[in-house]
């Protein structure tokens, strides 16, 4: 596996003493009891109290002011004492750094919410999916083949936390993700997986001649309507409703740009290359089509290629059980596989996207 030499240093050489390796194992066999502790120390304001009052609270100052009750309050205590997110001196506890983080860092915020509300439950049915390679996790919420199917019906929540995490992780990038694919003033973009239009409407605000079809499920092209129906530019947003798996949906053609953002990685390689190749079909030697997705070994920070590797699992458990956060390399082969190669690669876009510029092989 070829590695870039942020990752290379600590993936392959052991980074833990004996010590530190035991406490790492038992962190890993006590993750849900950390997760939920964490979650609840978080819900029920009690880092944000020891935030506000940096000389610290005692016991029962915080089982007073949090509302719980002194049994409650021990429990959770003393439990993210020992996770780390929390000090004590004396009779006093404080906000350690890892506490802050939880509390400040919008990143961790979103993958907590991600997490619990939409991962939680079906993860524990992570083996049946491995084993069949279907998302077996998704029967928490319902019968559907894959998430996508499903989003428009899940619970308030849960959708809340689904969008929440895929709109944190695109709308950072898009401004600059803009200057990139209108260098060359396009006049029609084809927007794939265009998801609730947000992409869409960057684009119609952006360049006020730009026409944007968004080609998706037709269940998602209603949300999308919905969520543009009467702002600026949505007269110029179009639909085209298509299931993207099926190999004979052919690509509509006189598109400059093909827009493929956060897309690719909720499929498998094969099915990867089959949207590829009709894509390429569809493309004469000026076009070019837009890959951005936030591959794990393009990573400036090793904690953010441990946070998308950890993200494939929702793929695995419960988008659709064949697909992943990619290595740069898989998606390059599956590019040049279906016709394309890639002309250019930018990195550090948003949150650690890339985008591969690719155009028809000659």
């Amino acid at each position: 596996m070829k590695l870039p030499s942020s990752l290379q240093e600590k993936y392959s050489k052991e980074q833990h003493t004996a010590l530190q390796a035991q406490r790492l194992a038992q962190e890993i066999a006590f993750g849900p009891v950390v997760f939920q502790v964490s979650r609840l120390m978080l819900k029920f304001g009690i880092l944000e109290l020891l935030a506000e009052n940096r000389e610290g609270l005692t016991h029962d100052e915080i089982s007073q002011k949090a509302g719980l009750t002194r049994y409650a309050t021990q429990v959770l205590l003393e439990s993210s004492l020992t996770i780390g997110t929390i000090l004590v001196k004396e009779d006093r506890f404080l906000l350690a750094k890892a506490g802050w983080f939880l509390l400040n860092d919008p990143m961790v915020r979103v993958n907590m919410d991600f997490n619990n509300d939409v991962n939680y439950l079906g993860l524990f049915l992570l083996e049946e999916t491995l084993l069949s390679g279907k998302p077996e996790g998704l029967k928490v919420f319902g019968e559907w083949p894959t998430i996508y199917e499903g989003l428009s019906s899940l619970p308030e929540e849960v959708q809340k936390s689904w969008f929440g995490f895929d709109h944190y992780y695109s709308d950072c990038s898009f401004d600059e993700a803009l200057a990139i694919v209108f260098a060359k003033h396009p006049r029609k973009l084809l927007d794939v997986g265009g998801n609730t239009g947000r992409w869409a409407l960057k684009c119609v605000d952006y360049n006020p001649d730009v026409e944007v079809t968004i080609m998706d499920l037709p269940q998602q092209l209603e949300l999308m309507k919905e969520q543009t129906a009467g702002l600026p530019g949505a007269d110029r947003i179009h639909g085209y409703g298509a299931d993207l798996l099926d190999k004979n949906v052919s690509f509509p053609t006189d598109f400059d740009v093909i827009w493929m953002s956060q897309f690719l990685d909720c499929f498998s390689e094969e099915q990867v290359t089959s949207i590829l190749t009709r894509a390429a079909q569809s493309m004469t030697e000026n076009n070019r089509l837009y890959i951005m997705e936030t591959f794990w070994d393009r990573q400036k920070f090793e904690t953010a290629a441990y946070c998308l590797t950890q993200i494939s699992i929702y793929f695995t458990a419960l988008a659709n059980g064949n697909s992943k956060m990619y290595h740069s390399d898989d998606m390059i082969r599956c590019v040049k596989t279906a016709g394309l190669e890639v002309e250019y690669i930018y990195d550090g876009l948003g949150m650690g996207h890339s985008i591969m510029q690719c155009k028809r092989k000659n």
